[in-house]
């Protein structure tokens, strides 16, 4: 195998771990953004993780998280403002990222 293969095999590696993370990072948002919603519902135990989940499932209507943003939003209306829960996403997803990077050390 060429330098250049390896390298390209190595970029190849490099962009599909990247991509699994990625993937782990927003899932894991999702369900602590889940966690958060049922919280504020006043769900706890066994029905708040599984509402976590139906907020999971919802990432996999369309690409990006706004199928997620609208579910919480249509699930907490006249609770809590779409802005906050938009920064609340952004701060779990930072929280997801934080987590994956203390369980790969």
């Amino acid at each position: 195998m060429s330098t250049f293969e390896e390298r390209e095999t190595a970029f190849e590696a490099k962009f599909a771990h990247d991509e699994e993370t990625k993937f782990k990072a927003e899932a894991r948002a999702n369900k602590l953004l889940g966690l958060w919603s049922a919280k504020q519902q006043g769900l706890s135990g066994e029905a708040a993780e599984s509402y976590a989940l139906t907020v999971v499932k919802a990432d996999f209507e369309e690409a990006g998280h706004e199928d997620v943003i609208r579910k919480v939003v249509a699930d907490l209306e006249g609770k809590v403002e779409a802005e906050v829960i938009r920064g609340k996403r952004a701060e779990m997803l930072a929280e997801a990222k934080a987590q994956l990077m203390r369980e790969a050390e």
